[in-house]
């Protein structure tokens, strides 16, 4: 690539990494999607993948030694919060936040996919962006890097208590405050097959406690517990936030 393609790639490695690149296109290819490779094959042959490979394992090993570093909680506890910090939701908004979208690399056809698949495409690339820190800068440059977008979120986690699984914690909750059990509800299916919008009620007895959507069922019954959660919150005067001993 030319000088003058390779700037908007220094530009945010300087604006938002806080450095330059000596080579440039290791971050050019942290932000190549196959897709992309697929649609150029003449001239382009490398995409994120083996980066991505590479930046899941330092951010595994990251948060994993923040963890264990300032919190003497047991395995189950901070395997719990781990996750809630790594799950491609919370990676994915990072790298959202990061702005870096407009430099990531993919065909047409992924660039007018659904919501889901652009938020796992970011997720992704915001791995490789690991792997390429870690490869141009090493651990340290990356570790610092993961704290400031990710290890640091974990405070609003366990305020929100979204590090605890929200149809468990729902559960305990409704069958403690009204000896029930949530039973959930398709409310409505909305947009094409392949970018569907569910809707879905959580009831308690017959009560409905919450609405939630998302592009699964799944996603969706977690929205509508977590909306559950705040209504018996907000019901009892309790906090239903997970304590943390």
């Amino acid at each position: 690539m030319s000088g003058m393609q390779t700037a908007p790639y220094q530009d945010f490695a300087k604006t938002k990494l806080g450095f330059e690149f000596k080579d440039i296109n290791l971050l050019i290819t942290a932000l190549t999607h196959r897709s992309y490779v697929n649609e150029h094959k003449k001239s382009v042959s490398e995409h994120n993948e083996r980066l991505e490979f590479l930046g899941d394992a330092v951010l595994e090993l990251a948060v994993t030694d923040y963890l264990f570093q300032n919190f003497s909680e047991q395995e189950g506890i901070l395997t719990s919060w781990r996750a809630a910090l790594v799950r491609t939701e919370s990676i994915g908004d990072a790298g959202a936040k990061l702005g870096y979208e407009p430099l990531v690399r993919m065909s047409r056809g992924e660039k007018q996919g659904s919501e889901r698949a652009r938020m796992q495409i970011l997720a992704n690339a915001f791995e490789a962006v690991i792997g390429a820190i870690y490869l141009e800068r090493g651990y340290k440059d990356a570790e610092a890097f993961i704290h400031k977008h990710i290890s640091s979120k974990l405070e609003t986690i366990l305020d929100e208590g979204t590090w605890r699984d929200p149809k468990s914690h729902l559960q305990e909750v409704s069958q403690r405050i009204d000896s029930a059990t949530p039973h959930y509800k398709v409310l409505s299916e909305d947009g094409p097959d392949h970018d569907k919008m569910f809707t879905l009620g959580v009831y308690v007895d017959t009560k409905l406690m919450g609405k939630g959507k998302g592009h699964s069922k799944q996603v969706a019954q977690q929205h509508a517990a977590r909306a559950a959660l705040k209504k018996y919150a907000r019901q009892t005067g309790e906090s239903l936030t997970p304590e943390v001993k």
